[in-house]
């Protein structure tokens, strides 16, 4: 497998990816915003019953606050990572091969070996390159032909790196 692709100066992309390698880690503060929320609310209804609930409603009121604080901090995030890396739109590339996937970027390069790549998730628009734990990289799959990315996809899934549809 050879695919060679070029990625253009588009100023939205660098936000895109920093939006999608953010997601895989942000993605933990909506569930804990939520779970906050919701202890918070039915703390508050169930208190309303007792002679001490009006004791408890500033904690009540601080969970709720602090998770929905929480569920908003990723969208914050995401928005934030997109108007400051739309200044760093260059040319670039990708060299994705059996043994690496080779990106270069305006006068920089570097590599991921397959083997060390431990998993790949699968958005919409990127396919998440994994070392480890942390999302290393990502892959745009609308930038490939079709060919390229069903060639690709199923690279990944007879390495194990990628679920089949």
């Amino acid at each position: 497998m050879h695919i060679r692709f070029d990625v253009p100066a588009d100023p939205a992309y660098p936000g895109r990816v920093a939006a999608a390698l953010s997601s895989v880690r942000l993605r933990r503060f909506g569930y804990i915003g939520a779970v906050l929320t919701a202890v918070g609310v039915i703390v508050f209804v169930v208190s309303r019953g007792f002679a001490w609930g009006d004791r408890i409603v500033p904690l009540c009121t601080a969970m709720v606050l602090a998770g929905l604080l929480s569920m908003l901090y990723a969208p914050w995030v995401r928005w934030r990572a997109r108007r400051r890396s739309a200044g760093y739109a260059v040319e670039g590339g990708y060299d994705i091969t059996d043994d690496n996937i080779m990106m270069r970027s305006g006068s920089e390069s570097g590599g991921i070996a397959w083997d060390g790549v431990a998993k790949v998730g699968d958005t919409p628009e990127f396919w998440i390159v994994y070392v480890g734990r942390m999302p290393a990289t990502v892959i745009p799959r609308r930038l490939m032909s079709g060919e390229d990315a069903e060639t690709l996809r199923a690279f990944m899934v007879e390495r194990g790196l990628l679920q089949s549809r």
